[in-house]
């Protein structure tokens, strides 16, 4: 088995099915086999089933906690070559075929890939601008994770004592993997992913900007003091 695609899902019935066939679509343009697990975390609507009817393996998990949640679909796969992705997120089809590519050179550990959300304005594309400006003067990537499994184990998977933030600490700690064994941390060009803009939707299209106002709320989410944030914004979040 190549690929082990992994797919967080909480209550998901509206974007799942729109998911797994943009992942199917890349597996097939990648030529090689593939499993998708959706990890469904705490579903009580139709996440499971769809999920099943197109052909994914569904492993339950209940943790309110999304790098255990990740870390529990990769235990349950046996792929080659782990891939990450989140249910409201649409997979480029060249994706698969650039990561296989990518890793079969031997230069490169993994990383993330780039992306575009799903609509546009103002505010979205100031945020847009101004998380790939950090992202990339941190030289890190996001939205798809991908490495071998051979280097996710050697970095111990995602960190499940961070509530918040755990995707950049996995990429700075795969980065330093890669240091360490003479390969580099490729954030992926040229197959972007499509965000959903949901977020955006719900707490409007400057929202992350006047998280200065709830800065001690992520503080407190940050040091599991106080979970108010991340529930709304991650744990709990149905939109």
């Amino acid at each position: 088995m190549r690929f082990s695609i992994i797919i967080p899902a909480h209550n998901e019935q509206a974007l799942i099915a729109r998911c797994l066939a943009a992942v199917h679509r890349a597996v097939e343009r990648s030529g090689h086999d593939a499993e998708l697990v959706v990890v469904a975390n705490r579903c009580t609507d139709r996440t499971v089933e769809i999920a099943r009817a197109a052909g994914a393996l569904v492993v339950i998990d209940e943790h309110r906690n999304i790098a255990a949640v990740r870390n529990a679909g990769v235990a349950a796969s046996s792929g080659e070559v782990v891939v990450t992705v989140d249910a409201d997120t649409v997979m480029h089809p060249d994706t698969l075929r650039r990561v296989d590519d990518l890793l079969r050179s031997r230069v490169h550990v993994g990383g993330g890939c780039d992306f575009v959300p799903e609509r546009s304005s103002w505010g979205i594309r100031f945020t847009v601008g101004a998380t790939k400006a950090a992202t990339g003067l941190a030289r890190l990537g996001g939205v798809v994770y991908w490495c071998t499994r051979a280097d996710f184990d050697a970095i111990g998977g995602f960190d499940e004592t961070k509530l918040v933030g755990e995707d950049l600490d996995f990429a700075k700690r795969l980065r330093a993997r890669g240091r360490a064994t003479g390969r580099s941390f490729t954030n992926l060009r040229g197959a972007p992913a499509t965000i959903s803009t949901r977020k955006f939707d719900t707490f409007g299209d400057w929202h992350l900007f006047s998280g200065v106002l709830q800065a001690r709320a992520i503080r407190a989410s940050i040091k599991g003091t106080d979970t108010r944030f991340v529930d709304e914004y991650f744990f709990d979040y149905n939109g």
